[in-house]
Order: structure tokens, then sequence, then C-alpha cells
């Protein structure tokens, strides 16, 4: 990590509370709260046991709204289907980690990315007697997404926690990262969710829909307060980081990467870029960079993703315990 003074961490750490002594109260926090102590205090007795989980792994997945009014009519909305982080959430339970899925309010779901996207109702049709009945088409997909789903949730090994807005994400960020501190490096960070840089404060928020009558809108947005650098040196410190990298200029791609793994200090930064993210990343390291490449058009690029990072977090593991094989 990038030596940082003692007054930049403190203008973080100040940035941080304010924003989140301003944000709104999360909904069903007491709720969210005790489901989430629950899943990691069952995997932090089992996690790297003979039969438990190898590690615990949050996924954060789809775009955050920036909310313009309290009331809100109108909002600025980041780009991000969630596929990504749903089909790598689908690679980590495979590999034998509980994921705790931090997800975005109808984003794609983990086990449901190949069923039908236009209408619910292309999975179902009316039989004879009008029972309900899954097409023949769709039968062999059905079933899977549906015994790979009840798996994960009936073995205790998938949370999934939804959020729309920026407030709602952060907040359920800080309050997962710092329940999973307990876990140690057998807790991994993987951040593909495409987090708003800047926001309306709450404060400054128009409390009901802004009247179009008033003519044209100026509006000044703050700056998100980074919080890589929070959860990387006061809310898990010893977690596996993974943060990714967007840009549609290929030319800025690697160094921006290389830029957030030294000022943050993540494990891995995820490189890709817009125009061919489904088919191309690149792993920036310490150590030198890594590109993943999707074999075919019916393969997914998440899968050899996962592996080398299940890899390199197992390392992590292993030279923080030389003692203990995972």
């Amino acid at each position: 990590m990038e030596p940082t003074s003692a007054a930049s961490q403190r203008s973080s750490e100040d940035e941080a509370a304010t924003f989140f002594r301003a944000a709104p109260p999360l909904r069903d926090r007491d709720a969210v709260a005790a489901s989430l102590d629950a899943f990691v205090a069952r995997h932090s007795r089992s996690t790297g046991t003979r039969g438990g989980s190898v590690g615990v792994v949050c996924v954060t997945s789809g775009g955050t709204t920036v909310p313009l009014e309290q009331r809100c009519v109108r909002y600025i909305d980041n780009f991000s289907s969630g596929q990504r982080g749903a089909a790598s959430t689908e690679y980590f339970l495979k590999d034998g980690y509980a994921v705790i899925f931090i997800h975005r309010r109808g984003s794609k779901q983990p086990y449901c990315r190949f069923l039908p996207e236009d209408s619910f109702l292309d999975l179902f049709e009316l039989g004879e007697e009008s029972e309900i009945q899954v097409p023949e088409s769709h039968t062999t997909v059905v079933k899977t997404a549906i015994s790979s789903y009840r798996k994960a949730i009936d073995e205790g090994l998938l949370l999934k926690l939804p959020f729309t807005t920026i407030f709602e994400y952060l907040q359920l960020l800080q309050m997962v990262s710092t329940a999973m501190n307990c876990l140690g490096h057998h807790g991994m960070f993987y951040l593909a969710a495409a987090v708003s840089d800047f926001y309306v404060p709450w404060e400054s928020m128009a409390k009901h829909k802004i009247e179009s009558a008033g003519g044209p809108l100026n509006m000044q947005l703050n700056q998100v307060p980074k919080m890589l650098f929070i959860l990387r040196n006061h809310w898990a410190p010893s977690a596996f980081c993974v943060s990714f990298k967007l840009e549609t200029d290929p030319d800025i791609l690697l160094q921006k990467a290389e830029m957030a793994l030294r000022k943050y200090g993540m494990n891995v930064v995820v490189a890709n870029e817009l125009a061919n993210y489904k088919d191309v990343v690149v792993m920036v390291t310490s150590s030198g960079k890594t590109t993943v490449s999707r074999r075919s058009k019916a393969d997914d690029l998440e899968e050899q993703l996962i592996g080398l990072l299940v890899k390199m977090h197992s390392d992590c593991i292993n030279q923080s315990n030389p003692d203990q094989e995972t």
C-alpha cells in the first residue's frame, strides 16, 4: 500500500463518519444484523475444518442509485446487470465457500441467469386440467436452478442482502465487513458492485419531487467517501480483498487498476473494459498481471477467474498460518 499520511487517513475516516451519520437508517437493520451475525458465527466455527466451508466471501453485485429527492421519484443510476456477481457467487459456492451476496434489487441472481428475462410467465404453461407445468424446453434449466439454489440455502451457505441506494449499499458493506472481521484471513471480499462516485447528501436533498416547472436543474454532487481504504484498514484488515476497475478507455485501464492496488492495499484488482468485460479481464496484483479470457461463448469467464482467486486466497491463508492446511 502506498504510504498514507496521518492527516489523509483522518480525512478519509471523518468523511466516512459524516456520510454514515447523515444517511437515512437502513430498513430492517436489526433483522439484517441478526441474520448476518448468525451466518458469520456459524461459519467462524466451521471454516477451515473438515466438512466446513473453505471460507466466507462477501460478493457485491449490481449498481447503486443516487436519490435526488428524499421521497424519491428521480435518481442517478450506475450501470450493472449483476451478471458477474451472480455467476461468481455460483462458482464460489461450488468451490466450498459460504457467500454473503450483497445485491441490487432486481439484478441478476445466482442460478437464475439462464431463465427467460422477458417474462416470468414464460416459464410456465397450463396442462390439460389447468395444472401449472414447466414447458419441456425449460425443464432442465429450471430443475438445475431450483436444486442448486435450495442446496445453498438449506445448507446455510448463502445469505442474500438487497440494496438499492448508495446509502443502503455502504451501510450493508460496513455491517458485513465488521461482522466478518472475526474470520481473519479466511474472509474474502469480492467487490463487483458498480458503486456511485458522487451523491447528494441526505440533508441537502429535496424532500418532495423536484418540480420541472422551475426550469433547468442545477445540482451539486458530493464525492462518495472511499470506503475501500476504511474496509482494508479498519473494518476487516486481515481479509483477502478483490476490487474491480471498469473503464471505457483502454489506454488508462491498467494504470488506474495499478493505482487502486497501491492506494487501497487490495490483494487483487480486476481490470475490465466496458466494450469486452464479458470476454476478458486482467488480474492486477503486486507480483504482476494475469489475463483471463473466456474460452468460448458457452463458457463463463467467471469460472476461470474464481478458480484463480480461490488458489490465491488459499495461498494467503497458508502463508498466514503455515501449520494449518486449507
